[in-house]
């Protein structure tokens, strides 16, 4: 395993899967500033914008079969 997480797994392919966890992530942190927890919207403020940047800004999903 090079990375903790590889956003350029076959799973990500699906333009919706990708729009879910960033939205998910995006969203949830936005919970967590309005209900007072501010460690927790960072974290996931955080986790979300590394999505963002991994599944649209620097995506390159490896073709099926190649690991």
């Amino acid at each position: 395993m090079d990375r903790f997480f590889d956003f350029n797994h076959p799973f990500f392919r699906p333009l919706w899967i990708r729009v879910l966890v960033v939205a998910l992530c995006l969203g949830w942190a936005g919970v967590e500033f309005a209900t007072g927890g501010t460690v927790w919207g960072i974290l996931f403020g955080a986790i979300g914008l590394a999505a963002l940047y991994g599944f649209f800004i620097n995506f390159n999903p490896r073709p099926p079969g190649d690991r």
